[in-house]
């Protein structure tokens, strides 16, 4: 296998039969899931249903115990060394915590994978890629030089984003980015995800449970139920897919609001 990416347009991420299990508990049976290229794809689910296990997986953070994964064209799952190092240098994640370093400045943090996989770049240019990503993030210079612990909220979603884009990445996976958040907050890193897939040409594998973001910036949303995919469609079809969870999730009272928010900025 090459260290570099094969050429090819299909899905970026391609996943068959895939299980997931925990001892005896299925979290997963013969799931399938496509993601095109350059799309913002939304996974929703339940609780339980395994969003973060999937993208785990995805991930190569985890191993599945049957299926096949192919991401931006690499066997996920063979000479799994290889592949979670291609992999790594082409993804850039934002766990649900952010996950930054305590000790370490919002610089230090984005420089983190930079120097991992670029070792004998110079210092002086890991510090002003860092900063670059950091504005691309929509965070002050100043913010450089601060500590995780110094920043609101959004700005730690934010210098989440600029570390997950160190490595130039294809797909960012984003697990519930606007937890947490207020509705004003939320909506601004909605726009900000929006800017930066267009701006970069990504693919976003977004989890959330926020239905506003769903409306706002996914093309595509993939339901999680039964074990498996359901659906994976734009709103309009997920909408009136016939399944109980989906009815209830996009017809109930916040989805009626998200839908009635939606059609008054149309």
């Amino acid at each position: 296998m090459s260290d570099e990416l094969p050429a090819g347009d299909g899905p970026a991420i391609r996943v068959r039969g895939l299980r997931n299990t925990f001892g005896e508990q299925v979290v997963h049976e013969n799931l399938d899931l496509d993601v095109r290229r350059g799309e913002i794809i939304g996974v929703v689910g339940g609780s339980g249903t395994g969003k973060s296990v999937l993208m785990r997986a995805i991930l190569g953070l985890r191993e599945p115990q049957g299926g096949s994964i192919e991401v931006l064209g690499v066997d996920a799952l063979s000479d799994r060394a290889r592949a979670h190092g291609i992999i790594e240098r082409n993804t850039g994640v934002l766990f649900q915590n952010g996950a930054l370093f305590s000790s370490l400045t919002v610089a230090e943090n984005v420089s983190v994978p930079l120097k991992e996989h670029y070792p004998e770049l110079p210092e002086d240019m890991v510090h002003d890629l860092a900063m670059l990503k950091i504005r691309m993030a929509g965070l002050g210079e100043d913010a450089g030089a601060k500590l995780p612990s110094q920043l609101s909220g959004g700005m730690r979603k934010r210098a989440g984003i600029a570390r997950a884009l160190a490595l130039d990445p294809a797909l960012l996976f984003l697990d519930e980015p606007t937890a947490g958040l207020d509705p004003i907050g939320a909506a601004a890193f909605d726009e900000l995800i929006r800017t930066l897939q267009r701006a970069l040409g990504l693919t976003v594998f977004l989890i959330t449970h926020d239905l506003d973001t769903l409306y706002a910036i996914c093309d595509r949303v993939a339901v999680l139920a039964d074990k498996r995919v359901l659906v994976n469609a734009p709103l309009a079809e997920v909408e009136r897919f016939d399944h109980p969870w989906v009815q209830e999730y996009f017809h109930g009272p916040r989805g009626r609001a998200a839908q009635a928010a939606l059609a008054k900025e149309a």
